[in-house]
């Protein structure tokens, strides 16, 4: 009987510890194929939704490419590719590297620069000219090999956050990253909590941290001009002033320099969080219970 009994509790025992282990993996998942653009939408200021305008968006060698072989000239055509579902509570990482030179007629302050959006808008809900989705841009910027050049910066298209506690109206605001000069492979992360906080990732330093994240702040720093940057619904944006921002899309960014993305790869921190269901997560920080799955009795 003792033996029948000490079988039964390390059986027990064992099945208690793989749940947990189950409870504790983590669940990433990529958001980009390596085939093709499945799952993304882009657009491309002046050009409807899904124009791929001179194929600025393209996938070669496993990795999604932002390409201007096709130009000749920039001409303000700002674009962004955005994944098909928003989040709110979610790690991303991913890889990026700048490719050769400018296209001609970008803006000097564009060289080596991209981004990642966060919390954004949707294609479709973006004016036809509009150039910037309202979002929180995770800026990406390649050093110029003449000095520091920060980046997992922030940018705040139509956005506001507060900084160590205090509103923080700069458009652009510094990380503390090293300089990554040339065309080398830097990794990336954002951990993204609502509203509530964001953390910037570089090679798996946090470079910068942000909080209270909000609609606010007018377009590109100025004040309440929405209705004047090409921004589609710019006055009922403009209503939103001071709303919390805790949820949107992800686009990644094409602004005049050649960028590659590659193992783009989400997890997400919202989902079943009740113990007994077959899909609980140890590591989620925001409750879904909608999402729970259970025993068939």
């Amino acid at each position: 009987m003792k033996k029948h009994l000490i079988t039964f509790l390390f059986l027990f025992s064992s099945l208690i510890i793989f749940a947990q282990k189950q409870a504790d993996k983590e669940e990433w998942i990529s958001l980009f194929n390596g085939k093709d653009l499945t799952d993304w939408d882009l657009k491309i200021s002046g050009h409807e939704v899904n124009d791929n305008y001179k194929n600025t968006f393209l996938v070669e060698d496993g990795m999604m490419r932002v390409n201007y072989k096709e130009y000749q000239n920039f001409d303000n055509k700002y674009g962004h590719i955005y994944y098909k579902t928003p989040y709110s509570h979610y790690r991303i990482r991913f890889e990026y590297r700048f490719q050769g030179n400018q296209v001609p007629g970008g803006a000097s302050w564009n060289v080596r620069n991209s981004g990642i959006m966060l919390h954004s808008q949707s294609a479709a809900s973006n004016g036809k000219d509009q150039d910037f989705p309202v979002s929180l841009e995770m800026q990406l910027l390649g050093g110029l090999g003449n000095g520091p050049r920060h980046t997992g910066n922030l940018c705040t298209p139509g956005t506001i956050v507060d900084i160590n506690g205090k509103l923080d109206m700069a458009h652009c605001i510094d990380s503390k990253s090293k300089t990554y000069d040339g065309d080398q492979w830097v990794k990336a992360e954002a951990i993204v909590i609502g509203s509530k906080i964001v953390h910037h990732l570089i090679e798996g330093d946090t470079v910068l941290t942000f909080t209270n994240a909000r609609i606010g702040g007018g377009f590109l720093g100025k004040p309440y001009d929405f209705a004047t940057d090409k921004v589609k619904n710019g006055e009922e944006w403009a209503k939103k002033d001071g709303t919390p921002l805790g949820e949107g899309y992800i686009a990644l960014q094409a602004e005049s320099h050649a960028i590659d993305f590659k193992n783009i790869e989400l997890l997400n921190l919202k989902g079943c969080m009740d113990k007994k269901a077959l899909n609980f997560k140890s590591y989620y920080l925001e409750a879904d219970n909608s999402t729970c799955k259970y025993k068939k009795k």
